[in-house]
């Protein structure tokens, strides 16, 4: 079986490599190729892979190109973890919010809607190619923002594909590390979209422990103890479900705002001097293991989720996974035909996502609204629309008034050098 990552230059690449060659077997896993555009970044991940997968013992072949098509060809599995524009759009994102008192965040607000539309355009050409050189294959996509990526690929192109995101399985693996429990004996009820979700039940060993969770993370020890989650404790109360971790940028807007504009650097800023960190140390020729310095880039479990949806299907286990998917009535509040973040049963023949209850009113309000705007930032993105674009920056939950979206949408065309009629 070949597997091709686009984007392989990525310093992430390590953290994914560690858990093919964990499962190499298991996958049936002969090739593998990182693809990236990047050639000097290429060489420099590719060699220290290589050497990774030398010191396993040589499980699989490897191969770098900056070639697509030859990198897609023949391919079972193509893993798209791109980022158009690389770090430094990321960072011209977050002070294009910045400048309208706006989150410019790169998945949520303003800086989302930007790196969409510049991502878009890109992952149709590489559908494409897709759909051409290995048209069986099943995408699997890191590429943020995740949710508006997978539902472009979805449905508007022949492509297979599952949406992935390290949110949710990372705060099952803090709740079974705090319950001393294995992985596996927990189930999460998550339903919502990329980023913007909610924990409705926590289940362990088949007893829903929900009420005992909430009253643990509303007391004072609570968010010591599992640290990707910030409570408030009216809020989680109130709402009867725990909030993912971006959530806070729509319920706390005021203070992450506040926090952002406080920083020296953007985070962007940051994780460039993190993967410089990171690249210096690939270079080293006696480094045969990821580094732990990996951790700082963010993106925990990144490997164990990827490999996990990928044993699922190769090896048909039919085990449930919190993806990103076609709802197809799984959120009776939602459309069949638009992506959702939620548990699903993943197999040979790909997910089913799991039915849900409906839509507390105070969840499906902003559910609907960031679907909405989502929607109208992919046809923006295909159309190269500027109605459709203004139409997504106002239904936007953390975009601008009508009063101000003129001028924050010529900014962020400007900016990000896009041509709307």
């Amino acid at each position: 079986m070949k597997i091709a990552i686009i984007g392989g230059g990525s310093t992430y690449t390590p953290e994914l490599m560690e858990g093919l060659i964990n499962r190499a077997s298991a996958l049936g896993l002969s090739e593998v190729v990182l693809m990236d555009i990047d050639r000097e970044r290429l060489d420099v991940v590719g060699a220290f892979a290589a050497r990774m997968i030398e010191h396993a013992g040589n499980p699989f072949k490897l191969t770098s190109t900056s070639d697509r098509k030859s990198s897609i060809e023949g391919a079972s599995f193509v893993l798209t973890q791109i980022r158009v524009g690389g770090q430094k759009a990321r960072h011209e994102d977050e002070k294009l919010g910045l400048r309208h008192n706006l989150i410019g965040q790169e998945t949520t607000g303003i800086g989302g809607m930007a790196k969409a539309l510049r991502t878009i355009p890109v992952i149709m050409d590489i559908c494409a190619d897709i759909e051409k050189y290995a048209p069986g294959a099943w995408v699997i996509n890191f590429t943020n923002p995740s949710g508006i990526i997978t539902q472009t690929i979805l449905c508007h192109t022949r492509c297979k594909c599952i949406g992935l995101c390290n949110v949710p399985i990372e705060l099952k693996m803090n709740v079974a590390k705090f319950l001393g429990v294995p992985e596996k004996e927990i189930l999460l009820d998550v339903v919502g979209l990329n980023h913007l979700g909610w924990v409705r039940k926590f289940i362990v060993k088949g007893e829903d422990i929900t009420g005992r969770i909430i009253s643990f993370l509303v007391s004072a020890e609570g968010p010591k103890n599992i640290p990707d989650i910030e409570i408030n404790p009216d809020l989680v109360k109130s709402l009867n479900a725990v909030p993912l971790w971006y959530n806070r940028y729509y319920y706390d807007t005021e203070s992450m705002l506040k926090q952002l504009k406080a920083k020296d650097k953007t985070r962007a800023q940051e994780v460039m001097e993190i993967e410089a960190e990171l690249l210096a140390k690939y270079k080293n020729p006696s480094l045969t293991t990821k580094p732990p310095e990996l951790e700082k880039r963010g993106g925990a479990y990144y490997s164990k989720i990827a490999v996990d949806i990928l044993d699922c299907i190769v090896n048909d286990l039919n085990e449930e996974n919190v993806i990103n998917l076609l709802n197809q009535g799984a959120i009776p509040d939602l459309p069949d035909n638009v992506v959702v973040e939620t548990v699903a049963h993943v197999g040979k023949n790909g997910a089913k996502p799991q039915p849900t209850q409906k839509l507390e009113p105070s969840i499906r309000a902003l559910i609907q609204q960031a679907k909405a705007y989502e929607e109208l930032t992919i046809e923006a993105a295909l159309t190269k629309s500027r109605s459709a674009a203004y139409r997504a920056i106002i239904t936007n939950p953390l975009g601008p008034l009508a009063e101000h979206a003129t001028e924050v949408l010529n900014d962020l065309l400007a900016t990000n050098k896009l041509d709307y009629k």
